[in-house]
């Protein structure tokens, strides 16, 4: 959508004529000058529905079902259920909300087919790309002393999260603050979906991986964004391209991020079983992540107290720091064993997926989320999602020998059932589905699927038998590529789809004119961003609760269109008679 569109949005919700109740008739009198209760939902209420910037905008966005008394009485009963309770019934605190938001029907971008060009554009263009790549990581590190990624919130919500992972949302958290919030920000999606703000508030978009608008972004640091800051990095010096000047920064940029990841994020934990291991946590304490004092605050205010360690980050950041040669003594801890622990087992450990938010999905092997750290708390009760899993297969692969996979019969057995996992989900086709996913793109999986083969296939012909006896990754190749040559690179495209193509492409062997597509898409988009960045920000990854947060940034585009430039570069270079 562009700005006129989107001014013209604005000026609807802003005149509109109000003929239901809304939001604030519905919720002002519950949480706004009300003593005792839960302070927390009043307070996130205040601050995130009923602050000056959203209310006029939702001033007229009514439902008409709510002028039924009935109706709007079970509501407000629900939403003082939520306040008053000591330990609220969640269910039925979910019920009506849940009823609501069965009106709400999102959809998922679906772009258009389109002639993809068949010339193949000129390396020294590609080579001009991947140099202002590069050198707009090196200077954002410079310029801040580290490579920020944003967030942003999409108050309209996932097209994914429906009733029903909505109830298992609010019933399968553990911190009250995300319950209250993720509460309070589905009821307000109603409102928004159902009124001229929809249009403001989610514009339509080019291709898949959803932008970023701004200003509504929150600058942060994570060790597992700069795990990935330090492939790109890497990849960049790899390249060649590279001047002495800039590969010493990206060296000395690499060490401090992989230092970060192993040492400042550091966090030690507990298994079930009484084992200790050290994992890398997901947002370490203040004042590492390099939230602004108000940003700081609103976190607290929105529910986002207690962040814990994640299986993700830890296997990123182990697997970046490995690449980047270090030697913490981290890394010889065999992490296959702790993974173990969080394995969902059909019947032994059901409980262990709280929040199951892609329930067609078979869980069985699958490594969940979410780590308990050593106070035993974890806010975000657990989840599974396929593409983490890639990253633990992945850490594994490159950690083979030294933590004795294939000699270990557990450690054997707990790598191929997650490989098996794999094998189910896309011989299914769910891989191809947004619902299957939890924090990530189907487009993504593809080129984290990529990513994982490299690792594979750089094992001996010895351990990748005795990993994959069945022939699992080839057939998982075929079915990745289909997909990346029939709906990805056939479709119309933005630079983030675009990267994670070159990526899936680089690394599975795709044929080298399906590079073509992806390679025009990026070079004839270079320049689109603001404030120096060669490219806009796309949606990474994301969150479902409390709403849709993306999660990415100007460097983090800049990161995968580098590390996908260089793997066409490398494919063209290989092959010159193509280029």
């Amino acid at each position: 959508m562009n700005i006129a569109s989107m001014a013209g949005a604005a000026w609807q919700a802003l005149t509109a004529k109000k003929q239901a109740p809304s939001l604030y008739d519905l919720c002002d009198a519950v949480f706004i000058g009300h003593k005792g209760g839960d302070p927390h939902i009043a307070k996130f209420y205040k601050t995130a529905l009923g602050n000056p910037a959203l209310r006029p905008l939702l001033r007229a966005a009514g439902l008409p079902e709510l002028h039924d008394p009935t109706r709007f009485r079970a509501l407000r009963d629900a939403l003082i259920l939520a306040r008053d309770g000591a330990e609220p019934d969640w269910s039925a605190v979910a019920q009506p909300v849940a009823d609501l938001l069965e009106t709400v029907k999102l959809q998922h971008p679906h772009p258009l087919v389109v002639t993809p060009p068949t010339q193949p554009p000129r390396l020294a263009d590609i080579d001009n790309a991947l140099r202002a790549c590069g050198d707009h990581l090196l200077q954002s590190f410079t310029r801040n002393g580290f490579i920020p990624a944003y967030a942003a919130f999409n108050l309209i919500g996932d097209p994914d999260f429906g009733p029903q992972q909505f109830t298992a949302a609010l019933t399968g958290l553990n911190a009250r603050g995300y319950k209250n919030s993720t509460l309070l920000f589905n009821l307000a999606r109603v409102f928004i979906a159902r009124s001229p703000a929809a249009g403001l508030i989610n514009p339509s978009w080019r291709g898949i991986a959803e932008p970023m608008w701004s200003p509504v972004q929150i600058r942060h640091r994570s060790a597992y964004y700069d795990a990935f800051y330090i492939e790109a990095l890497l990849s960049f010096i790899d390249t060649g391209l590279a001047t002495p000047d800039e590969t010493r920064a990206a060296r000395s940029a690499v060490a401090a991020m992989a230092e970060f990841c192993l040492k400042t994020s550091r966090e030690r934990v507990r298994t079930p079983d009484g084992t200790c291991y050290d994992v890398i946590t997901a947002l370490a304490p203040p004042p590492h992540p390099r939230f602004s004092r108000f940003f700081a605050q609103i976190k607290q205010d929105l529910g986002f107290g207690i962040y814990v360690p994640d299986c993700d980050t830890t296997a990123c950041s182990i697997s970046a720091a490995g690449q980047a040669n270090s030697t913490d003594p981290i890394i010889d801890q065999p992490l296959i064993d702790f993974y173990a622990s969080y394995q969902a087992r059909a019947g032994a450990n059901d409980p262990l997926i709280t929040v199951p938010l892609n329930p067609d999905v078979d869980y069985d092997g699958g490594i969940a989320t979410w780590i308990d750290n050593l106070a035993g708390e974890r806010p975000f009760g657990n989840d599974l999602d396929p593409t983490l899993n890639l990253d633990v297969l992945e850490v594994s692969f490159r950690n083979c020998a030294r933590w004795r996979i294939v000699e270990t019969p557990s450690r054997l057995e707990t790598v191929r059932r997650i490989v098996d996992f794999h094998r189910r989900l896309v011989a299914t086709g769910l891989f191809a589905d947004p619902k299957s996913h939890v924090y990530y793109l189907p487009e993504l999986y593809c080129a984290y699927f990529g990513r994982c083969y490299a690792a594979f296939r750089a094992l001996d012909a010895t351990a990748r038998l005795a990993i994959d006896p069945d022939g699992v990754f080839e057939f998982v190749r075929g079915q990745v590529l289909d997909y990346v040559r029939d709906e990805l690179i056939a479709r119309d495209m933005n630079v983030f789809d675009a990267a994670l193509a070159l990526i899936a492409l680089g690394h599975l062997g795709g044929e080298k004119q399906q590079l073509t597509p992806a390679l025009h898409c990026i070079l004839n988009h270079l320049g689109e961003g603001r404030g120096g960045a060669p490219f806009r920000a796309y949606e990474w990854n994301k969150m479902k609760t409390p709403t849709r947060i993306l999660v990415g940034g100007p460097e983090v585009t800049s990161a995968f269109v580098l590390l996908g430039l260089a793997l066409a570069r490398k494919a063209i270079l290989d092959q010159p008679h193509s280029a």
